[in-house]
């Protein structure tokens, strides 16, 4: 399905832009566009995979015309890009809004004006039930979504969205966080052991794009099913696969922070479509017709509840230990930790 097409990546030096570009680099595609605003990691990734079919724009997301630039010639587009952390988004919600919002109405205009076949946008469970700056840029984005699919043919260009938990391991997440405590003999800090979360590996999110590309209509959000663990198991999954004690310290919960995250809202559940491993919320068809909202509703909503991270698939200690065994992050970071002389129990280690 991608011989001979053009991938544009929005965001494509960050961690699920590098993912894709593996999966699809030794495929028969024809082109794959990185698009962001580093020209540092664009070089990193040029010397890297010194490859051909990897084509690097400059621009940002903010700037239309600088998307427009990227965009002749492009069959689908990716949209990875976005500002993730919250506590950034937190100071700065106005920034948050430029990018998430602002930015994926850029990327979905361009894409229409240059006939883009397909556009899969990247959302977070953090967009269900928001509490924080980010949560709430990116439900916008999913409301820009939906709403741009519905002004455009399909057949010309399909807009769709996914949903997804936090990737294990990516940048700025809480694994590489407490290995890096572990190799400077310092405590785990967590904030509350109770807090869950759901798990996927950076393959699943991208197996969730590949999914909702071969079977999302105009204006749908795939979700993917995902297992969660509490964090204070994941800390300890952690520790025991390297093999030290350090203490686990608790710091209460921080702002903008849930007990746990949904990837799926009681009003969404009641629509869904539910796949093998997967769900497909249909994008809200009504008009503005107020009688809709006013005088009609669904008796059985009160019936459901939401998927979140409490009431999913709970992974034990021994589950996320092997979760955690299939990142190459981790395995890199234990065939270096194994190798180097071990004085565990708060001491620091020596660390090449």
């Amino acid at each position: 399905m991608f011989k001979n097409k053009t991938l544009l990546i929005t965001g494509g030096t960050g961690s699920f832009g590098n993912a894709v570009m593996e999966r699809f680099l030794d495929s028969e595609i024809k082109e794959i566009r990185i698009f962001s605003r580093d020209e540092k990691k664009q070089d990193d990734m040029r010397k890297l995979y010194k490859n051909d079919k990897l084509k690097f724009y400059i621009g940002d997301v903010r700037d239309i015309a600088s998307v427009k630039n990227a965009m002749y010639g492009v069959d689908y587009i990716f949209h990875a890009a976005a500002l993730k952390q919250v506590p950034s988004c937190e100071f700065f919600p106005m920034e948050a809004v430029k990018t998430n919002v602002l930015g994926t109405d850029n990327v979905l205009t361009a894409a229409i004006d240059n006939g883009v076949q397909k556009v899969i946008c990247l959302s977070t469970d953090k967009a269900a039930y928001p509490i924080n700056a980010m949560g709430i840029s990116k439900a916008m984005m999913e409301k820009v979504i939906v709403a741009k699919a519905k002004t455009v043919n399909p057949e010309k260009t399909l807009i769709c969205g996914t949903r997804y938990g936090n990737v294990m391991a990516s940048r700025g997440s809480v694994i590489p966080l407490f290995i890096e405590q572990i190799k400077n003999g310092k405590a785990l800090t967590i904030t509350d052991p109770h807090m869950t979360r759901f798990l996927m590996s950076l393959e699943e999110a991208v197996e969730l794009v590949l999914f909702a590309f071969e079977h999302a209509e105009a204006g749908d959000i795939m979700v993917q099913k995902s297992p969660a663990s509490t964090i204070g198991d994941l800390a300890q999954a952690v520790k025991e696969l390297f093999n030290v004690d350090n203490e686990i310290k608790i710091i209460g919960t921080r702002h903008g922070e849930k007990l746990y995250e949904t990837l799926l809202t009681r009003e969404e559940y009641l629509v869904a479509h539910e796949f093998e491993g997967f769900y497909k919320v249909p994008a809200d068809t009504r008009d503005l017709n107020y009688d809709k909202y006013f005088f009609g509703g669904d008796k059985k909503l009160s019936s459901y509840e939401e998927y979140n991270s409490h009431n999913t698939n709970r992974l034990t200690i021994e589950q996320v230990k092997e979760k955690l065994l299939k990142l190459d992050f981790v395995k890199e970071e234990l065939k270096g930790w194994n190798t180097n002389e071990d004085t565990r129990y708060g001491f620091k280690r020596i660390y090449s």
